[in-house]
């Protein structure tokens, strides 16, 4: 019997026959990414239906030295959840059998659910409660809890209720040698010492898989008012949304920025797409008020920002969705970007984030240089300005070849981070560091930074078997 096929026994013993497979035809869909640039590989793959089977299966992995790495939705773009990259043998444990809401406490507002769960059963399961789960993604319908966590997933709705970790108040989780670490409690209030589960969230499976979390709801936003706006530049959508927050408060649910190079992309390539309304102008804004109260209660505040905005000369156009088709109609330009970029050709994306008030100072000093370093580049960027995240992607020129364009990936990618660290920023706002960024946050973070971690991976996870391509080189 050779060494592979005693791991598959001694595993099917341990978790059930159903809970383990070698058969490629069933692992392949698992092996390449979101985007399809890259391509796992293992020999076996886990499927545990409950924490117990994983707990005695990473024990086994422990003890016999065999590398793990976890998987959710496989939504990832940073490569964080395929094994096998670089000729590494790793054991694929995918949580997609654990996808249960578990409970759900209307009047505590949480919600306890595994790992496999996608966020759009959450949704689903608050909305069904009265309730609202205000994570909100593109991949909504695939990403899952555990890999949201893992990820510390940010989305649209960061600049009102906060990114994934300010939505998780406990965490269940398989550490590196099998033990089970339980802290499901939903207390907001809880200083008996460390609070392990910050480590756990934005740890990309390097320290703990997690099973299962306890997620803060918040109350439903039974309407929204949404407004599409066209600004001159992101100086002025600066001072927009100053003035949508003075006006909106903590209402003020989403602020979107748009460039013109994107939203021509979406018309180009996304059918059914129309412009809101005549103006064009090279900057555009996506706003939304949430709240509890009737939409009249908001659409008054929202026309008097506007109002105030034209006459000041920040905004140059707007239209205020006048139902619910109209806001879809808004929504679906800010949400066809990607699909659109991908569309019109090649791209490096950069996740990156700053803060708000140096996103025009970081467009007007890296889109210049980067046209400039790369002639013929198309800048797109777009995302979450409310918070500081921009996705900040760089297009193929138009009839240049792919190979030769990717073939610059690095150059830009260190080119824009360093722009990035310049003002104060992050190179992974929401996307994590995966096994693509290693090399840029090691050049780039404090020796103290990176020690600190490492100890911390060493000390959790002493022999490394944790995700090991992911965070560290």
């Amino acid at each position: 019997m050779t060494a592979l096929s005693e791991h598959l026994a001694a595993l099917r013993a341990l978790v059930g026959e159903d809970s383990v497979t070698d058969d490629p035809a069933r692992i392949a869909p698992h092996m390449a990414d979101w985007r399809g640039r890259y391509t796992g590989s293992t020999d076996i793959m886990l499927m545990p239906g409950d924490t117990d089977a994983l707990s005695r299966a990473v024990r086994y992995c422990h003890d016999h030295g065999l590398p793990v790495v976890p998987q959710g939705g496989n939504t990832g773009l940073v490569a964080g959840g395929l094994p096998g990259l670089n000729g590494r043998r790793e054991i694929l444990v995918s949580l997609k059998r654990m996808t249960s809401v578990i409970h759900v406490d209307a009047d505590d507002h949480s919600l306890l659910a595994e790992a496999g769960c996608t966020i759009a059963a959450v949704q689903d399961a608050a909305e069904k409660a009265g309730r609202m789960f205000p994570l909100s993604l593109a991949s909504e319908g695939s990403c899952t809890v555990g890999g949201t966590i893992a990820t510390n997933a940010g989305g649209v709705h960061v600049i009102r209720y906060g990114t994934m970790r300010r939505l998780v108040l406990g965490v269940e989780a398989v550490l590196a040698d099998g033990k089970i670490f339980e802290d499901l409690s939903p207390l907001r209030k809880d200083n008996r010492g460390y609070d392990l589960k910050q480590l756990l969230i934005g740890s990309e499976g390097t320290l703990g898989i997690i099973t299962k979390a306890t997620l803060q709801l918040s109350p439903a936003e039974k309407s929204r008012a949404t407004a599409f706006i066209a600004v001159r530049d992101p100086g002025a959508a600066l001072e927009l949304l100053s003035l949508a927050r003075d006006h909106g408060g903590d209402r003020v649910s989403v602020f979107e920025l748009i460039c013109e190079t994107g939203l021509e992309m979406v018309l180009t390539h996304i059918p059914g797409t129309r412009r809101p309304f005549e103006h064009i102008s090279p900057w555009y804004v996506l706003l939304e008020l949430g709240g509890a109260e009737a939409r009249s209660g908001l659409t008054g505040p929202l026309e008097k920002l506007l109002e105030n905005a034209l006459e000041a000369g920040l905004a140059q156009d707007a239209s205020i969705a006048q139902s619910n088709r109209q806001r879809s109609e808004f929504w679906r330009l800010r949400e066809s970007l990607s699909e659109a970029q991908s569309k019109e050709g090649a791209s490096v994306k950069h996740d990156i984030s700053v803060p708000v008030g140096k996103v025009p100072a970081f467009l007007t000093v890296a889109t210049p240089a980067l046209e400039a370093a790369f002639p013929g580049i198309r800048v797109t960027p777009f995302g979450h300005m409310g918070d500081g995240n921009l996705h900040f992607n760089v297009m193929q020129p138009k009839g240049a070849e792919k190979g030769d364009f990717l073939a610059l990936w690095d150059g830009m990618n260190r080119m824009v981070h360093d722009f990035v660290t310049d003002h104060g920023g992050s190179i992974s706002a929401e996307h994590g560091i995966g096994t693509i960024k290693r090399g840029e946050l090691a050049r780039l973070s404090t020796p103290a930074r990176l020690e600190t971690q490492r100890a911390i991976k060493k000390a959790l996870d002493p022999k490394g078997i944790l995700n090991p391509g992911a965070l560290f080189n």
